[in-house]
């Protein structure tokens, strides 16, 4: 891996996306950052890097900025693609921590709201894989960590669109298989509750580490997951929850 590595990081306005974006700043990579609003612009200031305010839902969007990256830093080692909840997730299911007796909409959610979610979750990753992907090939390397949750891996009711999050995990499984060969690599990193959820009593205690994770944790493993310390994963999806999931894998 070159000294000069660059990453690009999609959802890094605020939270998990913020703190990923500091942390690889902090491992010595040039950051190309974008979220919806202007915070990417100006994190990426602070951290000598690139940001632009867009979506990840628009392809143009996605093109402009490895475009500029690629203008400015001629590479592109890793790309963090962390995806937050679409902007129509009903007000009865944004509740902090969860209840074991909670009796949240299903068959309630909207098709509008399911193939939203599906946009969000999945398909940003995949229109972006195929802008960076050729580029990755030519430079013989590169890394792909998809921000992802643990109500993935053990579904949740507050949290019904994170199921979609499965089907990601079935995408990188096959892209990782797919371009392995090129030394180019796709995991999912599964965080739990963060720094920044006022976590009910009952969801805190449901946690073995008894605490939410710091966004620098989740951050430190997405740099491991870019490195070449990781170079043989691929494929995979890798929970930082504080062992709050139950299931053995």
């Amino acid at each position: 891996m070159p000294n000069n590595r660059v990453a690009i990081l999609t959802g890094t306005g605020q939270g998990i996306g913020a703190g990923c974006a500091r942390e690889m700043a902090k491992a010595g990579y040039k950051v190309s950052l974008m979220s919806p609003s202007d915070r990417s612009v100006k994190l990426a200031k602070e951290l000598g890097g690139i940001g632009r305010a867009g979506s990840v839902l628009e392809v143009d969007d996605l093109q402009a900025l490895v475009d500029s990256t690629m203008e400015k830093y001629g590479r592109i080692d890793a790309v963090i693609s962390n995806m937050g909840h679409g902007g129509s997730v009903p007000e009865e299911i944004k509740t902090v921590g969860f209840d074991p007796d909670f009796d949240g909409p299903l068959l309630e959610l909207s098709d509008e709201l399911w193939h939203e979610s599906l946009d969000m979750y999945v398909l940003n990753v995949v229109k972006l894989a195929r802008i960076v992907t050729p580029i990755m090939i030519d430079q013989n390397g590169g890394a792909f960590v998809n921000i992802s949750s643990m109500n993935a891996i053990e579904p949740r009711a507050p949290y019904p669109m994170s199921m979609l999050r499965a089907t990601l995990h079935s995408f990188s499984k096959l892209y990782g298989d797919r371009y392995a060969r090129h030394n180019i690599r796709m995991n999912n990193l599964l965080p739990g509750f963060c720094e920044n959820v006022n976590l009910s009593e009952f969801a805190r205690k449901s946690i073995p580490a008894q605490r939410p994770a710091t966004f620098a944790e989740i951050g430190q493993t997405c740099v491991f997951l870019a490195s070449d310390e990781a170079r043989y994963i691929t494929g995979q999806s890798i929970l930082s929850d504080g062992g709050m999931n139950r299931a053995v894998r």
